[in-house]
């Protein structure tokens, strides 16, 4: 039987350039779409799936996440004083109480890979998931992370998120080929990052959910910076190759790339569309502002 997946790593340590200046002294994760910020969607995720601890690897000007995930004494006792308990709850209910924390900086920008090792003394040697927060995937009734859990669940091997893209695409992303095993599932046969789409094995990405055993920490101790003069996961995986089986999942659901400025500004688009407070009232005004900028 598969160990449980009890811990989720967000590398929250990037400076987050698409979206200066609005990102000089606010990290992109903690962006909103609508009233959350984008590593609250994530965490969400995380515990829903089963995790219990939450790894943040942070850099500089990342102290607004620690902040974010942390009693807010002041705001709460002015709250209680109004009697705002919707807002109080809010506050109060980011994260269940049986969830922990735990922050470590990563002392320079060597990318991925390095940041997912920085987790190794607090993973240890267990199985873990690693969550980018800026790829907000909407999975319906199943999140993306709980439906690649139930696929390590039944295989008992590291999982990675995958998804068709443009073939145009692929210098974006981390490719694989993969041999079918079922519908969804594919075992991962090659793993190449950001290929020209001339030399890509396919046009399925790996986006930014995985799931990994601990044997990845030695490999990622191992590997020699690559693709931009840093550490690369895709690099590392590609050795775990050679030793163990890696899944390609294709989830049910869909990603927003909120590291762009269109997927971000979708994302917050189709959020408030579906927001209980909002959406009947922006999809009125949409309506109206559409309308009156259609040719008549």
């Amino acid at each position: 039987m598969s160990r449980p997946i009890r811990k989720a790593v967000f590398p929250v340590a990037g400076m987050g350039t698409r979206f200066l200046p609005a990102t000089k002294a606010n990290p992109k994760e903690m962006l909103p779409i609508v009233d959350k910020p984008l590593i609250q969607y994530a965490a969400e995720e995380a515990v829903g799936a089963g995790a219990t601890e939450l790894v943040f690897i942070t850099g500089r000007n990342k102290r607004s996440i620690e902040d974010h995930f942390d009693k807010a004494y002041e705001l709460e006792t002015e709250l209680e004083k109004r009697g705002k308990d919707r807002m109080l709850s809010v506050v109060q209910d980011i994260l269940p109480d049986d969830v922990t924390c735990i922050y470590i900086r990563q002392a320079e920008p060597l990318g991925l890979g390095h940041a997912v090792l920085c987790a190794r003394p607090v993973v240890g040697d267990e199985p873990f998931a690693v969550i980018l927060a800026d790829d907000l995937i909407d999975g319906g009734a199943l999140s993306c992370l709980q439906q690649m859990v139930n696929a390590y669940n039944t295989y008992g091997a590291s999982v990675l998120a995958v998804e068709p893209v443009d073939p145009r695409e692929t210098d974006r992303y981390g490719i694989v080929k993969t041999t079918p095993v079922t519908e969804r599932v594919g075992r991962v046969d090659r793993i190449v990052e950001k290929p020209k789409p001339t030399e890509a094995p396919s046009n399925l990405a790996v986006v930014g959910r995985y799931i990994l055993t601990p044997r990845i920490f030695t490999l990622l101790e191992e590997t020699e910076r690559g693709a931009g003069g840093e550490i690369q996961l895709t690099d590392a995986i590609a050795m775990l190759l050679a030793e163990e089986s890696v899944m390609a999942y294709q989830f049910q659901g869909k990603r927003y790339d909120c590291g762009d400025k269109l997927g971000y500004l979708v994302a917050t688009v189709e959020h408030a569309l579906a927001h209980p407070e909002l959406k009947e009232s922006f999809a009125e005004y949409l309506g109206r502002y559409v309308g009156a900028r259609l040719p008549r």
